[in-house]
């Protein structure tokens, strides 16, 4: 095939050896085919050099790639994506590359983006539901998003991650009644300023003050004020939060029913926490997990770096406090 902007085809081509064969001139030739006479007398001597095969599209592949990445180099860079599945900017940071580089050292081995995997076993998926309509307010604190995950908690002595599927532990974790966890979450739709807390329910009045601790934390790091919040429909979030709404100003909006991707930016926050927090590391007790949340929430705000943010964490898109 031959390139997008490319004047010429093959038959084009072959149409400049017919008109020279027949004594047109190479000027009149380039005139009548809107080409340059450079052109005509390159197809010409490689038609002479080369016969027919010489009229075919050729690679614009360099002969050689001085400045290419070394073998080792994409070794690290690939050992990196399998072990963690991070993105290319985090990548990009750890082993002082460029984050392009990194982009076109996983499509030269046909690695997928991260968005096209399970979060948790790193398989090729297929997505539910795709758009091509995104967004993002213009300043912190003008929409919030607000979910609830709901987490198994683990049994004391660990799960199957810690002990492995051979030895009887997913037979014991279906027997052993352990409840759940719920992981609170409030995301900033501007920045991607994310507070959370695991809870022991979703009712209505743990999210009330759930809310009122967000608020404040959001206040203590550079968004004073919020004046959107939208949340699915869930009863505790229809009932339960308008107290707290009226008194802090704020204004409830809710997705269409069956449409999560509306609430977008606290569930792909939602996977990240899973990914990243819940399941990245093998915890024995429910207690270690839990602990872990509020370190790893801190990375996350002012240390992780966001593709969404150029790079950078959400703490950078913040007045200094």
């Amino acid at each position: 095939m031959a390139h997008a902007n490319a004047r010429l085809t093959v038959h084009g081509r072959r149409l400049i050896i017919e008109r020279a064969r027949a004594g047109w001139k190479q000027a009149h030739i380039a005139a009548a085919m809107e080409v340059s006479r450079r052109c005509v007398k390159r197809w010409i001597e490689r038609y002479r050099a080369e016969g027919e095969a010489g009229l075919v599209d050729r690679s614009s592949r360099p002969h050689t790639s001085p400045t290419r990445t070394s073998p080792g180099r994409e070794e690290a860079v690939l050992e990196l994506r399998q072990r963690e599945r991070i993105g290319r900017e985090e990548i990009a940071a750890r082993l002082g590359m460029s984050a392009r580089t990194v982009s076109r050292i996983l499509a030269r081995h046909g690695i997928p983006p991260l968005r096209a995997l399970d979060p948790i076993t790193g398989e090729v998926i297929r997505a539910s539901k795709t758009t091509a309509v995104r967004y993002e307010r213009d300043r912190a604190g003008e929409l919030v998003h607000m979910d609830v995950k709901k987490l198994g908690k683990i049994p004391d002595g660990g799960g199957w991650k810690a002990h492995g599927r051979a030895s009887g532990s997913i037979l014991r974790d279906r027997n052993t009644k352990v409840g759940y966890d719920y992981v609170h979450s409030l995301v900033d739709d501007h920045s991607r300023l994310a507070y959370s807390e695991v809870l022991p329910d979703e009712k209505g009045a743990t999210c009330a003050a759930f809310l009122e601790r967000a608020i404040a934390y959001f206040a203590a790091h550079g968004i004073p004020h919020i004046e959107r919040l939208i949340t699915d429909n869930a009863w505790a979030y229809r009932f339960s939060l308008r107290e707290v709404c009226a008194a802090h100003g704020i204004r409830q909006k809710f997705i269409k029913p069956h449409c999560p991707w509306q609430n977008g930016k606290v569930e792909r926050f939602n996977r990240t926490l899973q990914t990243e927090w819940a399941y990245r590391h093998v915890f024995l007790t429910n207690t270690d997990r839990t602990a872990a949340l509020a370190p790893w929430l801190e990375h996350y705000n002012t240390g992780r770096r966001h593709s969404a943010l150029g790079g950078h964490p959400p703490t950078t898109r913040l007045a200094p406090t």
